[in-house]
C-alpha cells in the first residue's frame, strides 16, 4: 500500500498546480488557504509515505540518516512549524496569485511541511507534538481573529468577506485540532495506566 502513495501523490500534486485548479482554489481566500494548502500537504505526507519502505521503517527508524537528523521529529515539526508560518503572511498570498517563482516555493513548502509532520509527528510523542501544536495552533487562531477583526483587507486580491470567512474558519479548525489532540492524549493516557504493570 505504502508503493501506491507514490505516483498518487505525484498525480495529485501535478493536478493541483495546473493551471485550472490554481484558478479555481486561488480565486477564493477561504479555498487558497483551507483547501489547497491541507492538500498539498497530504500530498507531502503520501510523498513521504511512499518513500519509505513499510516494513523496515519502523525497526529501523533511528538507524536512517533522516531519523538520526530529526531526532525525535525535533527538527522536522519545527521546520513545518516555520514554513507555515511563512505561508499565513498575507501578503505571500498575494505574491503567490502574480509571482510564479513565489508559487512555486508555495507549493514545495507545503509538500515538504506536509513530509515533515508525517515523518516527525510518531517520534515526537506527546511532548514534542503539544510545543509543535502550542506554536502552530495560536498563530491560526491570531491569524483568524485578525483576517476576521480587520476592517480593511489584508489581502489585496481577495474581497473582505471572504476574508472574514476565513478567519472565521482558522479559530475554528485552531480549536478543533487542539480539542482532538487533547482527546487523543486523554485516551492514550487511560490506556496506558490501565495496562497491568508486569
Amino acid at each position: 500500500m505504502a508503493g501506491l502513495g507514490l505516483p498518487a501523490a505525484l498525480g495529485l500534486i501535478a493536478i493541483l498546480a495546473s493551471t485550472p485548479a490554481r484558478n479555481f482554489l486561488e480565486a477564493s481566500m477561504a479555498r487558497h488557504m483551507l483547501l489547497q494548502y491541507p492538500l498539498l500537504m497530504l500530498c507531502g505526507a503520501m510523498l513521504a509515505r511512499g518513500l519509505s519502505p513499510a516494513r523496515t521503517q519502523e525497526v529501523h527508524a533511528r538507524q536512517t540518516p533522516v531519523s538520526r537528523w530529526n531526532a525525535h521529529g525535533i527538527t522536522g515539526l519545527l521546520g513545518a512549524a516555520l514554513g507555515l508560518a511563512l505561508l499565513m503572511i498575507p501578503r505571500v498570498l498575494d505574491l503567490a496569485l502574480v509571482q510564479p517563482w513565489v508559487e512555486i516555493v508555495k507549493i514545495t513548502a507545503l509538500v515538504a511541511s506536509g513530509a515533515a509532520i508525517y515523518r516527525s509527528w510518531r517520534p515526537a510523542g506527546w511532548l514534542v507534538q503539544g510545543f509543535f501544536l502550542g506554536q502552530v495552533l495560536p498563530m491560526m487562531a491570531v491569524a483568524g481573529t485578525l483576517y476576521e477583526s480587520s476592517p480593511t483587507r489584508v489581502c489585496n486580491a481577495y474581497l473582505l468577506d471572504d476574508q472574514v470567512l476565513l478567519g472565521q474558519f482558522l479559530v475554528w479548525i485552531a480549536a478543533l485540532i487542539a480539542l482532538a489532540w487533547l482527546a487523543a492524549l486523554f485516551q492514550g493516557l487511560v490506556q496506558k495506566s490501565s495496562v497491568p504493570a508486569a
